[in-house]
């Protein structure tokens, strides 16, 4: 056995239980390794084990005042991780990308893919007592139908034409269209599964999810504690979880650094480095959907002006913002949602590049004369947003386009701003099907359709392209869309970012997923205290 091969060995030995720290150190000494070196390994090995108990302190970029658990209303990142704590979908997407059982154990479609069957998991008991039925699902499927309701899930549940029970255990989901990617939807927090009631749900009570909620200041702070009765084995090890709102960035920081927090999510880019330096703390970064975008509100005047957009997006330095505001780490964006880490991404679409001269002649052919447009922004948006916006403020300048930047407060952002204001800047977590991300912020009359884009021909090929099932033909379509975005639309997206957390060595995870950060949002059951 080499020295390699015995170390991996011994590391093996560490996370089953069957080595002492004293023994580890002992023999990684007589292979060459040296003690810091070996303490390490040890404490890693020792960390990949999950071990239940403790208290689990979250410090989060995300939050209002305003928030609250209905699962139809699930805005920004504290909300999903909390949804995910208190509830369980019927799929759950995997750290390898894979869409995996939950409270659904199989599902199956007919050859058109217009008819889904998924059978239920069996003995699953919600916060509030009750088992789980196919009554339950239905009653929360539901919650995002309808013509009144405002969830963002009701774009993507318009397909849903009739849903119905099987017995106690069988839902039968009828579609107006095969939709082959339709069982991913019910990953997503929005589709938590909740105790049925009345005519409607009490998702008040929480689900069936690893965690209740005890204590409830939006915004600020939420407190949970373990599901006594939890189905799941091997997931929710702490016995409490505390999930703080510390929107500015460098109070953020700061959390962690002095043990206020065992981690935290979007880390100020700055001084990422410094903080990688730090003993006890780990950084680690991951690429997926997450974007930043600057919407206009196509609508509203003057973003109603086709030429207007072109200058606006001709105006921006992508380039330069990915370098100063990301440190690199991310890539520029082409002013359409689907990015890298999507199935169907179009790399080979050319690239919107800042050139003033365009932007100048757009500007002119626009006939809105010699305007300033206001941009709202607040790093609540993201971090370095404000920073953004300058940066943009510039270089359209150099265009002679007058972009006057106002800086909004960080509460109350999301409701009183973004969706509100004609133009401001915000995020897209993104989601794990093309079909999800256009549905949910780009179909017409989807409540999160925040450019209020609503062209028939993308319509049309969005349904076209979820009923595809030749891969070429989809991938054609979705490559279409995309471009239609980019010349037309009403979103500016300048840049990818990897999610960027940081944690100290009193918390560990396994393999995480990227999709989100926080391992997908759902750190909360799959994170455990050292």
């Amino acid at each position: 056995m080499s020295n390699k091969q015995h170390a991996q060995w011994l590391i093996e030995q560490v996370r089953k239980g069957r080595v002492s720290r004293r023994e580890f150190l002992g023999r990684a000494s007589a292979l060459g390794i040296a003690l810091t070196t070996g303490t390490a390994l040890f404490n890693e090995a020792r960390a990949a084990e999950p071990k239940k108990g403790g208290h689990m302190r979250l410090g989060m970029g995300h939050g209002s005042t305003t928030d609250d658990l209905d699962p139809a209303k699930i805005e920004n990142g504290a909300q999903w991780v909390a949804a995910y704590g208190v509830a369980n979908t019927l799929t759950e997407l995997a750290a390898d990308g894979s869409l995996v059982p939950a409270l659904a154990t199989a599902w199956e479609a007919s050859p058109d893919a217009k008819t889904w069957t998924f059978k239920l998991r069996k003995g699953v008991e919600f916060h509030n007592g009750k088992t789980m039925t196919a009554d339950d699902v239905i009653a929360s499927i539901n919650h995002h139908r309808g013509k009144d309701t405002k969830s963002v899930g009701k774009a993507i549940m318009e397909a849903v034409t009739d849903i119905k029970s099987d017995g106690p255990d069988t839902v039968v989901v009828e579609l107006s269209g095969g939709n082959a990617d339709f069982p991913f939807n019910f990953n997503e927090a929005t589709f938590g599964i909740y105790p049925a009631k009345d005519d409607g749900i009490d998702w008040a009570a929480g689900g069936s999810g690893p965690y209740k909620l005890v204590k409830e200041n939006p915004g600020v702070r939420l407190d949970f504690e373990r599901h006594p009765n939890y189905w799941k084995d091997g997931h929710a090890h702490a016995d409490t979880v505390e999930l703080l709102t510390i929107a500015d960035a460098t109070a953020r920081n700061n959390a962690l650094v002095t043990g206020a927090v065992d981690v935290i999510d979007q880390v100020d880019l700055k001084t990422v480095h410094l903080m990688a330096k730090r003993p006890g703390i780990t950084v680690e970064e991951g690429a997926g959907p997450l974007h930043y975008v600057f919407p206009m509100r196509m609508k509203t005047a003057p973003f109603d002006n086709g030429d207007l957009r072109k200058a606006l997006k001709f105006a921006l330095n992508r380039e330069e913002m990915v370098k100063k505001i990301l440190i690199g780490h991310g890539v520029v964006g082409n002013d359409n949602p689907i990015g890298p880490s999507y199935r169907y991404h179009a790399a080979d679409i050319e690239q919107t590049a800042y050139d003033p001269d365009k932007a100048r002649h757009h500007m002119e052919k626009s006939g809105l004369g010699d305007i300033t447009i206001d941009f709202s922004v607040s790093d609540a948006a993201f971090a370095g947003a404000v920073d953004a916006a300058l940066l943009y403020q510039a270089s359209a300048a150099k265009a002679g386009i007058k972009i006057n930047v106002v800086r909004e407060p960080a509460d109350g952002y999301w409701s009183n701003v973004w969706g509100k204001k004609p133009w401001c800047a915000s995020y897209w977590g993104g989601y794990t099907t093309e079909d999800t991300m256009f549905s949910t912020g780009y179909a017409a009359g989807a409540a999160w359709n925040d450019t209020q884009w609503d062209d028939p021909r993308f319509n049309e090929l969005l349904v076209a392209a979820r009923a595809e099932l030749d891969e070429k033909k989809r991938a054609e379509m979705y490559r279409d869309m995309q471009i239609m975005l980019r010349d037309e639309g009403g979103v500016i997206a300048p840049m990818f970012a990897n999610a960027v957390i940081a944690r100290t060595d009193k918390i560990a995870h396994a393999e995480q997923s990227w999709v989100r950060a926080f391992d997908g949002r759902r750190i909360m059951e799959r994170w455990w205290m050292v």
